[in-house]
């Protein structure tokens, strides 16, 4: 049987994906307003989008359990897998790698756990890749190098209407958000080494989409690539942003898939996230 690969619900990657891949996907807890749920099974992108446009909002987000991914892994192995490699949560974001690799450690060497560096499709396309390379026959350090390939073939980047759900969650500081409210200025972001990094400010939500569209065609550089887009609660955001790209980068776009964001990524960007993910697609 080929090597199973699980990553986790940060990916907010499409159904039918996750189906066609025979992916596992093991899902983070949510707690909204006090309302505890797990991502994608009992707490949907609406609801973080409702939850936290209200005036008062306390949000939190946990990593799955050591043990949860153990379960995962043993049932993957039991079924007849050869191995297992789990491409997660940047842990620059969460304990989510951490508690893979606590559950990996019991396992004597049959599962591999790679650290995304990334959020979103920035996860999804390592999945994929690993997934991609298992259904040739890959073995096991085969689809880890696969995963591994893809992270570093791909860049995100995303504009938030505010810093404060980020400062909220601890994953920037209170002189970064500071920045981002002065004057009401729209910040940038991105994750060069799998942590959240303020790259510039702009004025206004428009111009932030129409910068997200020059970075992403900047990180493309010449390669032909696939893109993942993310909004939450911002459609037209989602729209737009998918439109110029398809324009600027002609027929070097392959494979493009839009989602809106879960309640985990949610609680920490907010309503008005727009995402970009670039992914560099292996020449030759």
């Amino acid at each position: 049987m080929p090597v199973a690969v699980v990553t986790d619900s940060t990916a907010y990657l499409p159904p039918e994906l996750v189906l066609a891949h025979r992916l596992t996907v093991v899902p983070l807890t949510v707690v909204l307003n006090g309302a505890e749920g797990l991502e994608g099974v009992e707490t949907q992108p609406a609801d973080a989008a409702r939850a936290l446009s209200g005036r008062r909002v306390t949000a939190s987000t946990s990593r799955p359990a050591p043990e949860q991914f153990a379960q995962t892994y043993r049932r993957l192995l039991d079924a007849g897998a050869d191995g297992v490699v789990s491409v997660h949560l940047s842990a620059g974001l969460s304990g989510t790698v951490e508690a893979a690799r606590l559950a990996a450690a019991d396992l004597n060497g049959r599962v591999e756990v790679v650290d995304s560096r990334s959020a979103g499709m920035g996860l999804g396309f390592p999945a994929i890749a690993a997934a991609t390379a298992a259904e040739a026959g890959a073995d096991l350090s085969g689809v880890r190098d696969a995963a591994l390939a893809a992270v570093a073939r791909t860049t995100v980047w995303f504009y938030v209407d505010t810093l404060e759900f980020l400062r909220r969650g601890g994953r920037i500081n209170a002189a970064e958000a500071l920045l981002g409210t002065a004057l009401s200025v729209k910040p940038i972001m991105h994750m060069p080494d799998g942590a959240i990094v303020l790259r510039e400010k702009v004025r206004t939500a428009s111009r932030g989409v129409a910068r997200l569209v020059d970075l992403a065609v900047e990180a493309a550089g010449d390669d032909e690539v696939d893109l993942g887009v993310h909004h939450l609660a911002a459609p037209q955001r989602a729209e737009v942003l998918l439109a110029a790209l398809t324009e600027r980068l002609g027929d070097r776009l392959h494979d493009t898939y839009v989602s809106e964001a879960g309640a985990v990524v949610g609680a920490h960007a907010g309503p008005g996230l727009a995402c970009v993910v670039v992914h560099r697609r292996a020449r030759g």
